[in-house]
Order: C-alpha cells, then sequence, then structure tokens
C-alpha cells in the first residue's frame, strides 16, 4: 500500500509548517509503514522503539505522540499502565 497524496502533499505541511512539530510527521510515516503499509490495522510499539527507529530522541517521540493525538491522527490503546501501546492510525480525510 502507497501513502496517501494527503500526507506528503497536505498534513507534511501542516504538521511541520503549522504546528511546527516535524517529530510528529516521521512519527506518523513510521506507524504508516508499521501498519497500513504492512497491511496491519494496529502495532505495539514503545516511545522507544519508535525513536530506535526513526533517529528522534524518545522526547521528540513523546512530543510527537501528543500532536498526533491533540490532532486526532492516532488511536492509542494500552491494556495496563505499564503495557506497551497499541497504535491504530486514523485518517479523517478518507470519511
Amino acid at each position: 500500500m502507497t501513502v496517501d497524496d494527503y500526507v506528503c502533499d497536505v498534513l507534511m505541511r501542516d504538521l511541520v509548517g503549522h504546528d511546527r512539530a516535524p517529530s510528529a510527521f516521521l512519527v506518523y510515516l513510521h506507524l504508516w509503514t508499521r501498519t497500513l503499509g504492512a497491511g496491519a490495522k494496529s502495532v505495539r510499539m514503545s516511545h522507544q522503539m519508535v525513536a530506535d527507529a526513526t533517529g528522534l530522541s524518545k522526547s521528540a517521540v513523546q512530543g510527537g505522540m501528543q500532536c498526533l493525538l491533540r490532532r486526532q491522527l492516532v488511536r492509542i490503546h494500552r491494556d495496563s499502565a505499564t503495557a506497551i501501546p497499541e497504535y491504530r492510525l486514523l485518517r479523517p480525510w478518507r470519511r
């Protein structure tokens, strides 16, 4: 599956330029490759795992995730407070 044109044409400008959160865009792209790009609905990853995969710091990943949550671009599910979170990407532009 390829990345929606919307992601590169609109979302990138929105997250990087408007929100000043390039880490959010990198995190979104990484989650895309691990979920929708791989034919999966969700993925379990810690912030450290995302940081290692993207080259971002753990705190940059946390900030990026907060931005994605605020923008309702990702849904997070945890089985418990200490469990590795499960991420599901949302694509509100495809309604």
